[in-house]
């Protein structure tokens, strides 16, 4: 490959619109382009990145015994329908009609072609278990989507669906899925972590996320210091407190006529943000259905986890209180609320840690006041409810009773679940047992995030001169730069030579013949975050060396042709 056979679109301007480094440096580099919000061609330079990483999660789902498939990406309504997927989706499924005013979605996953697929082609047990896997591009109508690549409406998706006979095979096939994905990312060159996770609207008893390690990711990761614990925040259980401490103060009413805030209030009375509670109006349903007033209370440096709090009974779908109904239960405003003397009747839930408190603040659910002093039985009932609501924070007892809970950023890019036979049992698949009975399978369900896997891998992976590709995903390991302003020809025909070499020695190389000045093309080849450079100059053949430097190397050294050959076929 020659570059200057090559479509190659650099640029040294940043562009405005790019917030995260990924974004910013796919388009400096000439990865993408912006066709309309959320939507991206794939430049030649980014295509070759993004079918490396393609080719390597389709080798290993297929030494790990998946089949590959490809499924249509648009679906009729009415297999939406049977799962009651048509609007529990939400405005993420892009809906659209046909000629003959039919209603199809552009699929955004495909549980229910795959499960359509299978009641149609498996009739036995004895063709159990089957996983079929797709490489295919998706679309989710992000209501913001940013990002680049990273958070985009279309993109290229790994997604695969097992098939099984009972809960324990597919407790074999989620491991299974589990260590493939540990073996895509280690191949990939990348710093990963799966940790435990919600199962979110795709549904399910059990799910893992897989994320790149970065400071710019957007979930926060809650791992233990002492064991292999690990959980995204939104799952991540918080440990028991112990006992709760005897009552030492007497209650009493404070002055706070500007302070809303937790923060503001433990300021004002010098007592540590761990001391006073946080009340968050919210309303539920009650066992009839009909709207409850709920008051949640974590602690002052706490936040509510807003999946925990949805697990709880009557608050699948909970939703902040207006100020109308806080004002008509509590005769209060916002940042004066608490558990005390409301003026109708609510539940009240309370975190673990909330419950084992003494001596604690609460709002007066009086406008200017707060009440200080405050102790469970003594001053007001026990919790309708004691739960774990709370996200962790740096420093929480690991769960697991082994260390403390560290807190990573990281960047999602792929996910395994234990569907279960929610899929199934809705769409009405069955199979014969070994009975001759009619049979609802289980199903798993294993996506990757191709195209994301591109750019998680920059924000993993670069510095202030550019992207810096592991090996495996970079679109050439090694760039054969020419440096030849007089036109000797041996200095082409070594470069050719040596690009030769590296190819039939299993190298991927590309020979820049461009005809750059040093500078520009060195610039080039680093911003485009080709990991090794191997120059070739009439100095340098005129002493027998080449200049090889790698990616994150400070300095280049003058090698001879063989050890540079070498250095870069030793990776």
């Amino acid at each position: 490959m020659r570059l200057s056979q090559f479509h190659l679109h650099t640029t040294k301007e940043t562009p405005a619109d790019a917030e995260v480094v990924s974004h910013q440096l796919m388009l400096r580099a000439g990865m993408i382009r912006k066709l309309a919000a959320g939507v991206y061609t794939w430049s030649p330079l980014g295509l070759r990145v993004l079918r490396k990483v393609e080719r390597v999660v389709r080798e290993e789902m297929t030494n790990a015994g998946a089949i590959e498939v490809l499924m249509p990406s648009i679906q009729p309504r009415e297999l939406w329908e049977e799962t009651g997927r048509w609007e529990k989706f939400g405005g993420q499924l892009l809906k659209i009609k046909d000629r003959k005013d039919s209603w199809y979605a552009y699929g955004p996953t495909h549980e229910e072609v795959v499960t359509d697929f299978a009641r149609q082609e498996l009739s036995s047990y004895k063709q159990l278990p089957v996983n079929f896997f797709q490489i295919q591009t998706k679309f989710r109508d992000e209501i913001r989507p940013r990002f680049g690549v990273m958070r985009a409406r279309e993109f290229l998706m790994k997604d695969a669906y097992s098939f099984h006979a009972n809960e324990d095979d597919l407790g074999r096939e989620y491991r299974n899925m589990y260590d493939t994905y540990g073996r895509i990312f280690t191949r990939l060159g990348l710093k990963f972590r799966a940790v435990v996770a919600d199962t979110g609207a795709i549904g399910g008893a059990m799910s893992h996320e897989f994320h790149v390690l970065a400071d710019s990711g957007e979930d926060a990761l809650a791992f233990s210091t002492g064991s292999d614990y690990a959980a995204n925040v939104e799952r991540a259980e918080a440990a028991a407190p112990g006992p709760r401490g005897a009552a030492t103060e007497a209650m009493r009413k404070v002055d706070t006529p500007t302070q809303k805030t937790c923060e503001d209030v433990a300021a004002l009375l010098g007592i540590p943000l761990s001391r006073t509670v946080k009340s968050v109006a919210v309303i539920g349903v009650d066992p009839e259905n009909n709207p409850r007033f709920v008051l949640a209370l974590v602690r002052g440096d706490h936040a509510v986890n807003e999946i925990k709090l949805a697990k709880l009974p009557g608050l699948t779908e909970y939703r902040l209180a207006t100020e109308d109904e806080i004002r008509e239960h509590l005769d209060a405003s916002p940042g004066f609320l608490g558990p005390i003397a409301p003026a109708k009747s609510i539940l009240i839930v309370a975190d673990r840690d909330v419950a084992a408190m003494a001596d604690f603040v609460v709002g007066a659910n009086e406008d200017g006041f707060h009440i200080a002093g405050v102790n469970w039985g003594r001053d007001l009932p026990e919790p309708d409810l004691v739960a774990d609501i709370r996200n962790v924070v740096e420093g929480d007892a690991s769960p697991d009773g082994q260390g403390t809970l560290g807190i990573a950023r990281g960047i999602e890019v792929g996910h395994v679940f234990q569907l279960g036979g929610k899929y199934a049992q809705a769409m009405g698949m069955t199979v014969l047992d070994e009975n001759g009975r009619a049979a609802t399978p289980v199903m798993g369900c294993y996506g990757i995030g191709v195209s994301r896997i591109v750019a998680a891998a920059i924000e993993q992976n670069h510095d202030a001169n550019g992207i810096i590709w592991p090996d495996a995903i970079a679109p050439w390991q090694v760039a054969v730069c020419v440096i030849n302003p007089k036109g000797v020809e041996a200095v082409n025909e070594a470069a050719q030579a040596l690009l030769r070499d590296l190819i039939a020695a299993g190298v991927d190389a590309v020979l820049d013949d461009r005809g750059l000045r040093p500078g520009a093309m060195f610039a080039d080849i680093e911003l485009i975050g080709i990991p090794h450079r191997i120059v070739v100059s009439e100095r340098g053949l005129q002493a027998g060396t080449f200049e090889y430097r790698h990616r994150r190397a400070s300095e280049a050294e003058q090698l001879d042709r063989d050890t540079a050959i070498s250095r870069v076929t030793a990776g």
